[in-house]
């Protein structure tokens, strides 16, 4: 049986932002995603904000043809850019347009043109710069001394994805702390007197937990047996974890069946619940 090979097709996009460009960038790909057999030549053009610059912008267009998103604000700047796409009939779409038209809609209230408007997007990095340097420097029980500066403190057994849930969390601006439990070591006294700061404790069946150790083992090439991959060892580990957890009236999320994703999203769904019953996430 004979089948025929499939080739990608290639086309250009240019992504032009009058701010950092990462909203736009990130619409473009989930977009493009969506299409099988299709690869984007990206054309990034950031803080675009002058005639200059946007002369540029088309002189490259011309040069490459193809789809152009924008999320332009100034109305001048715009008008110019649709204008000379379509002398050189290329598509051109504002990006956010359809939202903003929709929430204008709903909210009965007119959108803004100042210019300080764009620059939310520049603030918004930079809180998710802060959070991620703050991720970064509170990893794996480090900085205890400064928890109640985070936004959510995550707590719980060796290997139940702290670090990567609170590594997406701070791409999301908020600032994630994590806090191991380790056999024979009592926690970090700051972690019982946090009063901003929400804690949540992570947990994960004990079968799937040796499973994520014993992988781990083998990618550190140690294959030794331990209490770190004993089911008995391992269920105590948990259920001393899960006391700790009631005793404290921390909100409890299984991530058995849960992606970083996932859980990340439980989280700020405790977080915007704030602190109340403790309820276990499965």
């Amino acid at each position: 049986m004979s089948t025929t090979a499939r080739f990608a097709t290639y086309f250009h996009i240019h992504l032009v932002s009058d701010s950092t460009g990462e909203t736009l960038n990130a619409m473009a790909r989930a977009v493009c995603a969506r299409f099988d057999d299709v690869l984007p030549i990206e054309h990034i053009y950031s803080l675009v904000r002058s005639p200059r610059q946007l002369e540029r912008v088309l002189r490259e267009v011309e040069g490459s043809p193809g789809v152009v998103l924008h999320t332009i604000v100034d109305k001048d700047l715009r008008a110019e850019l649709e204008r000379g796409c379509r002398e050189l009939e290329m598509p051109c779409v504002a990006a956010l347009d359809p939202m903003v038209a929709a929430l204008a809609r709903y909210l009965g209230a007119s959108i803004s043109t100042r210019v300080g408007a764009q620059h939310a997007l520049d603030n918004d990095y930079f809180n998710r710069m802060d959070a991620l340097s703050y991720a970064i420097n509170h990893d794996d029980g480090q900085g205890t001394q400064d928890l109640e500066s985070a936004d959510v403190v995550l707590v719980g057994v060796s290997r139940t994805s702290k670090t990567p849930t609170s590594i997406y969390l701070a791409h999301r601006g908020i600032r994630a702390a994590n806090v191991p439990l380790v056999p024979g070591a009592e926690p970090p006294s700051q972690l019982f007197s946090l009063k901003r700061a929400v804690v949540v404790g992570l947990t994960l069946s004990p079968d799937r937990l040796i499973q994520i150790r014993r992988n781990r083992l083998l990618n550190l090439r140690e294959n030794r047996e331990s209490d770190y991959i004993e089911l008995e060892s391992v269920r105590e580990e948990i259920v001393r974890a899960r006391r700790l957890f009631e005793r404290h009236g921390w909100p409890v999320i299984d991530v058995t069946r849960r992606s970083v994703e996932e859980t990340a999203a439980a989280i700020v769904n405790v977080m915007t619940a704030g602190r109340g019953q403790i309820e276990v996430l499965s």
